[in-house]
């Protein structure tokens, strides 16, 4: 009997030996790829029974090519890159990861937040260059009982924190079209809109998916309407935030600062990046972790053993506990 073939499209682990605990009992083959923009993988997994997916784009050029391939299994909770209705359309199955990271998400939000409000980035800075006096580089500051934490996007992540930046005394709004005001009101979160909430909030913090509704929805008419201490957060895609836009809001003093956690061009993705494509990293006010604001050692390892598993409920014709429909 022949193996079954799966391909990881692309890895930063150390090793795949948890997907190969899962799969090899199974007769399946686990081969290990660095395809990350994902444009070699009809030739290079032309025969996969399933393929694992962190970072590759898979376009429906590339499915349509997939003849063998009967499930695609995301690392991860987003599906926007690939094409989820291409994959049914040649009947391929989609899954996730659908609690992954939602701690980790909202503690690294939380964790940047609470650094710029104090305007830690700035007095380091200062002190490193000789300078101990509060006046000169991080004002204003606010006690955080008196500040408004705004959130756009009001999912599980979003909710996560909440729960966990109550005890400091923020008021907490969000704008979120699909979730009810009643619904948000239990968590003790008041809902505005896009508008209200931009102009109100002393933090703004994007919580959302990547969508056609949520591309550069922190655009410059955005930008322009937050107060001029704000700071902005961005802990989910790169292109919901207009980079240049922000760029010229943080550099012409519109806004305080920014903390993100990947920039528009998503540098993970790439086969090969540098600073220098993004203005951003010339900017003292813009704090910018390297897209591992999902990183725990509890958090990849779960990760990696669902969609582990979610292949292989699929390879034994079984219905996957993770299922993603178009």
């Amino acid at each position: 009997m022949s193996k079954l073939k799966v391909y990881i499209s692309d890895y930063d682990y150390p090793d795949l030996e948890i997907e190969k605990s899962i799969l090899e009992p199974i007769n399946a083959e686990v081969i290990g790829l660095h395809c990350k923009t994902g444009k070699e993988l009809p030739e290079l997994a032309k025969d996969a029974d399933a393929i694992l997916q962190q970072y590759a784009k898979i376009t429906r050029e590339t499915i349509e090519k997939l003849t063998n391939c009967k499930s695609i299994c995301r690392y991860g909770i987003g599906v926007d890159i690939f094409d989820v209705q291409a994959a049914y359309d040649h009947g391929i199955v989609v899954t996730n990861v659908p609690d992954y990271c939602i701690d980790e998400v909202a503690e690294h939000t939380i964790a940047l937040g609470l650094m710029l409000l104090r305007r830690i980035p700035a007095y380091n800075a200062a002190t490193h260059a000789g300078k101990w006096h509060w006046q000169e580089s991080g004002a204003p500051i606010f006690r955080f009982r008196n500040q408004t934490w705004g959130i756009v996007g009001f999912g599980r992540i979003a909710q996560n924190m909440v729960h966990k930046i109550k005890a400091f005394g923020f008021t907490l709004q969000a704008y979120d079209p699909y979730v009810s005001e009643g619904y948000m009101s239990t968590m003790g979160v008041k809902k505005a809109n896009l508008e209200v909430l931009l102009k109100t909030s002393d933090i703004v913090t994007t919580l959302c998916p990547y969508t056609k509704e949520t591309h550069h929805i922190i655009d410059e008419s955005a930008l322009t309407m937050m107060p001029e201490h704000a700071v902005l957060l961005n802990c989910s895609r790169g292109k919901v935030v207009d980079n240049q836009a922000l760029y010229k809001a943080l550099s012409e003093g519109w806004i305080a600062s920014a903390g993100l956690d990947v920039t528009e061009e998503e540098p993970a993705k790439m086969d090969s990046w540098s600073p220098d494509m993004n203005p951003l990293f010339t900017l003292d006010n813009c704090i910018i972790t390297p897209h591992v604001a999902y990183i725990s050692e509890d958090a990849l390892q779960e990760c990696r053993r669902v969609a582990a598993e979610n292949a292989k409920a699929v390879l034994l014709g079984q219905t996957p506990p993770n299922l993603v429909k178009p």
